[in-house]
């Protein structure tokens, strides 16, 4: 781990991973929380399932995604998660982490020490509401893939989590419709409930129906009105 010095005033993720309306010495105390930066490989855990809860990780570089282990022994993948997002909340109910979280490629993460955030977060009016927030943003999520098991068909899931990738891209000023995807096809059928074929299948009939061109995990979105109107015929 590296100390850090304004470790939050000088981020430019700041507007997706701050709330907006803290003072200067609101964001220095803030900054004093974020004590450390950790530096993990690709294929490194950052926490494994079971293990203690300490802190809360705002991801500054890279990209990770959670997993369950299931009784039969296979992984469920849970999510991806990319820089400006934040990872460990799982673990705050029990104080033990539900998930395992691993990065997909060289990433780096700002430690944010638990109970010091609580501390923090009850002197701060305008970061304790930014964290129910977010808390609410993962329900929220939750309740998302849940709707996108349940009711969409193989192509529509696909398709929902292109746009949702496109969009989350947009937000961090890189493009929507030219991207890399650093997960495996079988880690996005896991995500989407979906087995490896089926997800290789939907890939070959977008690019035949001309809504992206793909080579290898490098993804072009080239007709991204096709994708939504995959989407407006999704089962109810």
């Amino acid at each position: 781990m590296t100390s850090v010095k304004r470790a939050c005033g000088n981020c430019n993720l700041r507007e997706l991973c701050l709330p907006y309306g803290l003072s200067n010495d609101e964001l220095e105390r803030l900054d004093e929380l974020v004590t450390s930066r950790r530096k993990i490989k690709q294929g490194e855990f950052l926490y494994r399932a079971g293990s203690g809860f300490e802190a809360i990780y705002a991801i500054r570089s890279g990209f990770f995604k959670t997993d369950v282990l299931l009784e039969d022994g296979r992984e469920q993948v849970t999510g991806f998660q990319m820089g400006g997002e934040l990872l460990g909340l799982d673990g705050i109910s029990t104080e033990f982490h539900t998930c395992n979280s691993v990065a997909l490629e060289a990433s780096e993460v700002c430690v944010i020490p638990f109970s010091r955030l609580e501390t923090l977060s009850r002197e701060i009016q305008t970061l304790q509401h930014h964290f129910h927030k977010v808390m609410s943003r993962e329900i929220v999520r939750d309740h998302g893939v849940m709707m996108l098991l349940g009711t969409m068909r193989a192509e529509e899931r696909l398709a929902a989590f292109l746009l949702n990738l496109s969009q989350r891209f947009t937000a961090r000023g890189y493009s929507h419709a030219d991207f890399y995807l650093r997960m495996t096809r079988e880690e996005i059928g896991s995500y989407l409930g979906l087995k490896l074929e089926t997800v290789s299948r939907a890939f070959s009939r977008f690019q035949e129906a001309g809504h992206i061109a793909v080579q290898q995990k490098h993804i072009r979105i080239l007709n991204i009105a096709g994708l939504k109107a995959l989407m407006s015929h999704q089962r109810v």
